[in-house]
């Protein structure tokens, strides 16, 4: 029985399609192991009770409930009973957002001994680990700036940067460095919204604006700069509040990588309590402002850009 909890749809398809390659190696190559899928939120409990009952011939085969979340008090039900007892041969898979009025489901399911498969989806500094676990997977290991350097050429959509690793890795044999990033990637990698948000709490406004402006005719997504700006801004606040020190032995406490507090420990001189404290609302209103909040939302990003370049003291 497995649970493959939270929203990211390309880790909830990774995962169903991973379980189901397992089952269909362990019953022997080749094997055409049956998949049903139902959403169990839309299903009464009939059609679950059906699909779910012993098959006759008890042949493996791999049953998933979709939209756990939604699913009402007798649909629950009966999945939780089916958890418990999982019938001869099959191979359950529940989809849970980890919300909805269902919410309880996922402590029962994980009482009952349901393998947990986390797909949340990753908060706004989590890609570079992502694509470092991506790159590991492959048997490749790189520096932390390699990562960085994908995340910014390519964005925070987890398909593509998965995509783009599995590419890297085959079209440098597996010698994926800053320099081969940059030239597979080069176009976008220009007009990221990192290279924006690292100008302008560096105060460089003309060159945050310009890079803006190029981001945006580019098509980089009002959402990717909005959050890119937001994580260089936190980033100053936490290592700002941190203090002077070594940037390895820093890097656990606050949450990111070396080279990263090092390079925010020499930003950040340009900046006072009081100055980040004013980005950091900046960003906050930004963030709702490109979501829909603005009417504008172009406007938006440019005025947020321009105030929080301006903030620090060159």
């Amino acid at each position: 029985m497995h649970l493959v909890l939270g929203e990211e749809e390309f880790l909830v398809e990774r995962a169903v399609s991973g379980l189901v390659g397992q089952v269909r190696s362990a019953v022997g190559q080749g094997s055409d192991v049956p998949v049903d899928r139902m959403r169990a939120g839309d299903a009464v409990a009939a059609e679950l009770a059906e699909l779910l009952s012993p098959s006759l011939f008890a042949e493996d085969r791999v049953v998933v409930l979709e939209a756990a979340a939604e699913a009402g008090k007798d649909a629950a039900a009966l999945v939780l009973d089916a958890a418990g007892d999982p019938p001869l041969g099959v191979v359950l898979v529940v989809l849970h957002s980890g919300g909805g009025r269902a919410k309880s489901m996922v402590g029962a399911l994980e009482k009952l001994g349901a393998q947990v498969h986390p797909c949340t989806k990753l908060k706004t500094g989590e890609h570079v680990g992502f694509v470092r676990a991506e790159f590991r997977e492959l048997g490749v290991r790189v520096a932390p700036e390699v990562a960085q350097t994908v995340v910014e050429a390519v964005g925070s959509n987890l398909r593509e940067l998965a995509a783009a690793t599995s590419q890297l890795v085959a079209d440098t044999g597996g010698k994926v460095d800053v320099a081969a990033v940059q030239r597979y990637y080069s176009g976008r990698a220009e007009v990221s919204g990192f290279d924006v948000a690292d100008k302008a709490v560096e105060g460089d406004r003309a060159g945050a604006l310009e890079a803006l402006r190029w981001a945006t005719l580019r098509g980089v997504p009002h959402v990717l700069l909005a959050d890119a700006l937001a994580d260089a801004v936190h980033s100053l606040a936490k290592v700002g509040s941190a203090g002077a020190g070594d940037p390895f032995r820093m890097a656990s406490s606050l949450g990111m990588p070396p080279w990263k507090i090092k390079k925010m420990q020499r930003v950040v001189r340009g900046w006072t309590s009081e100055s980040v404290g004013q980005a950091m609302q900046i960003v906050a209103v930004l963030n709702a402002d490109v979501k829909g909040g603005a009417a504008d939302a172009d406007y938006a990003l440019e005025s947020a850009v321009g105030r929080v370049a301006s903030l620090r003291a060159v």
